[in-house]
């Protein structure tokens, strides 16, 4: 599946701007008409595209160099630094069909992952990204609500096409790790957190928070995928984000929903994490 494909400055403001919203469905692209009708929205619009052409110049590049995952995912990831928070990016339930999403400058958590991880398969972002973010956040490739990888720990199973996003490294990095049997998706009550999900049993090994500390660190590599483990039951984590080595110590890099910031941030590493109940790391394979 591929979707349609504008001209360069057009793709990359839809894609990148702050001004309109752009949501990409399976076989079109839909935008607010009004933005392109209403004067004040075009000279904003034009002025998005011009500004935006280097950074889709820059992704290119990025795209096209042959370079490792940690540096792919590291620069990457850093075009989306102060790209608005919004919850609930995507669009399907139980009752609704499911719409395939792609709107770089809204994200939340998990949607700041998917783009990042699709971006670091392609090649060729009008070629290849689309099925990229598709094989990304669908098991077995399919845009359906009740195979979207609800759960993080979704990256690390592999699906009926023989996929998976990425490799569980947590027991690697530390000899300090629980792990606990998780009843996926099954609340305290007995109800369900997705209505139509089937719940899931999985063991989930993390490394607490009081048991993160330099030599952890250490063993943390650019572009590590971290979700932040939860002790509620029927959840794996409350939020995700990716390990950085920043110019002033480790970063977390990561979709905020802190009212202080709402947007991609970078955190110091250790200072956000060391109060979690613990993380769980996942490296790109």
């Amino acid at each position: 599946m591929k979707l349609k494909v504008l001209p360069i400055s057009l793709l990359t403001a839809l894609l990148f701007s702050t001004s309109n919203y752009a949501a990409l469905g399976e076989h079109d692209v839909n935008f607010d008409n009004d933005a392109l009708t209403h004067k004040h929205k075009v000279r904003d619009f034009k002025f998005y595209a011009s500004l935006y052409e280097k950074k889709s110049n820059k992704l290119d590049r990025i795209l096209q160099r042959n370079q490792s995952n940690q540096k792919k995912i590291k620069a990457i990831s850093k075009l989306f630094l102060n790209s608005s928070y919004v919850k609930n990016r995507l669009i399907g339930s139980d009752i609704e069909k499911e719409r395939f999403v792609a709107d770089f400058r809204s994200l939340d958590c998990f949607t700041f992952l998917d783009y990042v991880e699709a971006l670091r398969k392609s090649y060729d972002f009008s070629y290849d990204f689309s099925d990229n973010l598709i094989n990304t956040r669908y098991k077995n490739s399919e845009v359906n609500f009740l195979l979207r990888k609800h759960f993080f720990s979704d990256w690390t199973y592999v699906d009926d096409n023989g996929d998976r996003n990425a490799e569980d490294v947590t027991e690697d990095l530390t000899d300090n790790t629980k792990t606990i049997q998780k009843e996926l998706n099954q609340k305290e009550n007995g109800g369900t957190y997705i209505a139509g999900l089937a719940i899931t049993s999985r063991k989930i090994t993390y490394i607490p928070g009081e048991s993160i500390d330099d030599s952890v660190v250490k063993n943390l590599k650019n572009g590590d995928y971290i979700g932040i483990y939860t002790n509620i039951k029927g959840l794996d984590v409350t939020h995700t984000g990716i390990f950085i080595r920043g110019k002033n110590g480790p970063v977390y890099r990561n979709a905020s929903s802190i009212s202080k910031n709402m947007k991609v941030v970078d955190t110091p590493f250790l200072e956000y994490v060391q109060d979690k109940p613990g993380i769980v790391v996942y490296r790109a394979l």
